[in-house]
């Protein structure tokens, strides 16, 4: 993202460059467009150098961030048409219980996408999930429609399709759950951070008092 010059910048810059022209042009009997020149330069180095400072700027120089976040994109555009696939198919489920379990696993989805939209670097926390476990969410939800509409059902197989589709709410909820884990992890470091902080600057936090019990009377 490139970094705008700030409005004291600029009137900065214009200040210098009006009193540097008449400057050079009279006081040196510099040809104008010379000094024009020069004070033109002059005042535009006096607006680069007071732009506000682009704090990420190495991180969006070397491609690492805008890869991920673009990489992260991708994966979600194609991950969506999954999750309305998958809704559209419970609707259709006639066994309450199985429709239930599949639109729960498209609210899990969701709730791992918005997060992703939010942070896009942790998006190797649910990469298998994305590629690997919601596609294939669609298709036994997909199948177990199938199979429910046809002349003579077959038990076995839709019971089958049943269980895959518990088990993959149970792997859903985990990767959810990794998300999570990683805004946990990053209180864990940032309450470390802060600790060692107060206790450079403040002392350690002294030992908690003794919780005293009350004895019973007999």
């Amino acid at each position: 993202m490139a970094t705008m010059p700030s409005g004291l910048g600029w009137i900065a810059g214009g200040v210098a460059a009006a009193a540097l022209l008449p400057s050079l042009a009279i006081g040196l009997a510099m040809p104008f467009w010379i000094a024009l020149a020069i004070s033109a330069a002059a005042g535009g180095g006096i607006v680069v150098a007071l732009a506000p400072r682009n704090r990420f700027a190495a991180l969006e120089a070397s491609g690492v961030a805008r890869g991920k976040i673009e990489f992260a994109a991708e994966l979600l555009t194609e991950a969506e048409p999954l999750a309305e696939r998958m809704e559209d198919t419970a609707s259709a489920i006639r066994t309450r219980a199985v429709a239930d379990r599949i639109r729960h696993l498209v609210q899990i989805a969701r709730e791992i996408f918005a997060a992703i939209e939010r942070d896009p670097l942790r998006l190797d926390r649910v990469r298998r999930f994305l590629t690997y476990y919601l596609p294939r969410a669609a298709e036994i939800a997909d199948a177990y429609r199938a199979l429910e509409k046809s002349t003579v059902p077959d038990t076995s197989r839709l019971a089958a399709a049943r269980d895959m589709i518990d088990r993959l709410d149970g792997a859903f909820t985990r990767y959810a759950a990794n998300l999570q884990d990683a805004d946990l992890d990053k209180l864990d470091i940032d309450l470390k951070l802060l600790k060692r902080s107060l206790d450079e600057d403040i002392g350690p936090a002294p030992p908690a008092a003794p919780v005293e019990t009350k004895r019973g009377t007999n």
